[in-house]
């Protein structure tokens, strides 16, 4: 417990690292999301011939009629005004559906490329140097975006991609973090401080929306990238790799996370056993699991502003703060969860395993049949809202679901295991907005919509049932060589001060 040091008047220092988390995942999130926000104000309404685009919803209310493309004038009076090529004094691009699709879709990219690699490296150079650089790197890509949409939006694409290789290595870094400071029974609300992505998403698409109308979209690039650097200043300050460490922290709760983690098989600089877990059922009901909750979060994530502001016709500080409210319900609820995980597992209500499987009916199963009924609501904004909140709010389950699930199969791996789900799971980010860009791509109305809404609430049930079927809580128990990381010099690696030290270490390898 937190409590455990704070009555001899310390502050627990991973009390210090959690919220150190939460805020590396704010961050993170953006870097990543504000293009979905930021490309509304970049490119041109959409036009053919003497017509130009109006929301359909806004056509439907105050036409009653249909269509989806009006004369201008009549397009103008209609939105009052609303924001046309130029009247900003930043240039705006002629980037169609599909375009702006690649365009968000790159980050993706490069997630999928550094993800799984991302863990390895975190584990064996350092999760704090790791987190640092890969942020100022990222933060530098996103302040140079209006400078390459002057030269092609190739360049554009480029800068994603790079930032999205970077933002690749947060997750799995922050994993190997958890896997070296989180007590067991703690674990839930170190995997619910990973949902301060939410709080970054809240914060980011309003106050850019604001940002934009006020100061125009090259701006909405440079807030963000500032703010990202100054932030990783105060976490390479503050934050450790491990306990052994950490130079504020106290002997008393050092000794506490050392004799709660025995046994759990953390270990350094030691090449994860690939083929045990590339052939393990268990580890593959998580990767699609986790597939699936990334396909509901990336695609409101990517595709959420569009809705809000091409269908249902709102302005980009409305659609930005409205686009982002679910992700506000998502970390509440994330938290919520994570407590109720941690209660169950320190008074042994459930099985782990138990535990896992009945809780994707949350994160999944009434997230992706709450998809479905969005397709009934089309231009009714209060139920169209509510649905998407909740949908996305109750998904905060996955705290203890598939994004807990890491740590339950291979606590020595935690780090490269979340890292190989995220490479497979980041595909979304890319899939979704290829399919919202071909639905969209003549007409962006609400049947075309109904059929995108359809697709997500599939891949949240089925991917969920999966987990239930194979699913597992339980340590797989991987096997590694012993490889001791300095043998010249006689010292011991982390596997060696194992409290679980079996006969088969005198065949050279360990179960972790």
């Amino acid at each position: 417990m937190f409590l455990h040091t704070l009555k001899d008047g310390v502050i627990p220092q991973r009390a210090v690292l959690a919220l150190m988390l939460f805020t590396a995942c704010a961050i993170s999130y953006m870097l990543r999301v504000n293009l979905s926000i930021n490309i509304i104000a970049m490119v041109k309404e959409p036009k053919t011939h003497n017509t130009t685009f109006v929301p359909t919803c806004i056509a439907k209310s105050v036409t009653n009629v249909t269509i989806e493309e009006v004369s201008e004038e009549k397009f103008e009076k209609l939105t009052m005004g609303s924001d046309s090529e130029g009247d900003d004094g930043y240039q705006r691009y002629d980037w169609d559906s599909q375009t702006q699709g690649l365009l968000i879709g790159a980050y993706f990219w490069g997630q999928i490329i550094s993800c799984a690699p991302g863990g390895l490296v975190a584990e064996r150079f350092g999760a704090t140097k790791t987190v640092f650089i890969s942020t100022i790197l990222a933060a530098l890509c996103t302040f140079f975006i209006p400078l390459a949409a002057m030269v092609d939006w190739t360049v554009v694409w480029l800068l994603r991609f790079i930032t999205g290789i970077m933002g690749g290595v947060i997750y799995p870094s922050l994993h190997c973090l958890i896997s070296r400071w989180a007590p067991p029974v703690e674990k839930g609300k170190f995997i619910g401080a990973l949902l301060g992505g939410s709080l970054g998403t809240v914060l980011t698409w309003p106050l850019l929306g604001m940002v934009i109308e006020k100061w125009g979209w090259p701006t909405s690039f440079f807030v963000p990238a500032v703010v990202a650097v100054l932030w990783s200043g105060l976490w390479f300050y503050v934050v450790s790799d491990s306990p052994q460490e950490n130079r504020g922290i106290s002997e008393a709760e050092r000794s506490y996370i050392e004799n709660s983690l025995k046994g759990l098989g953390n270990v350094d600089k030691v090449i994860p056993p690939y083929f045990q877990i590339f052939t393990s059922i268990p580890v593959w009901a998580f990767i699609i699991a986790h597939f699936g909750n990334a396909w509901g979060l990336f695609f409101l994530m990517t595709s959420g502003p569009k809705y809000m502001s091409s269908v249902l016709g709102f302005k980009l500080h409305s659609s930005g703060f409205l686009s982002a409210l679910p992700y506000l319900a998502r970390m509440l609820f994330g938290f919520f969860f994570g407590f109720i995980g941690d209660l169950i597992q320190k008074n042994k209500w459930m099985e782990t395993t138990t535990m896992r499987k009945s809780f994707i009916t949350c994160s999944h199963i009434i997230p992706g049949s709450l998809l479905f009924l969005l397709t009934a609501a089309e231009c009714d904004v209060i139920w169209t809202i509510t649905l998407i909140t909740f949908s996305l709010g109750v998904n905060g389950a996955s705290s203890i679901t598939n994004l807990a699930n890491s740590q339950d199969l291979a606590p020595a791996f935690a780090g490269s295991l979340y890292g190989i789900a995220n490479t497979v799971g980041g595909t979304t980010g890319f899939i979704s907005p290829a399919i919202v860009g071909y639905y969209t791509k003549d007409h962006n109305g609400i049947d075309q919509w109904r059929k995108i809404f359809y697709i997500g609430g599939a891949v949240y049930i089925v991917s969920g049932l999966t987990f239930c079927i194979f699913g597992s809580g339980e340590n797989q128990h991987f096997t590694v060589d012993q490889k001791p990381a300095n043998p010249e010099k006689g010292q011991k690696t982390g596997i060696e001060n194992n409290a679980f030290e079996s006969d088969d270490n005198k065949n050279n390898t360990t179960q972790i």
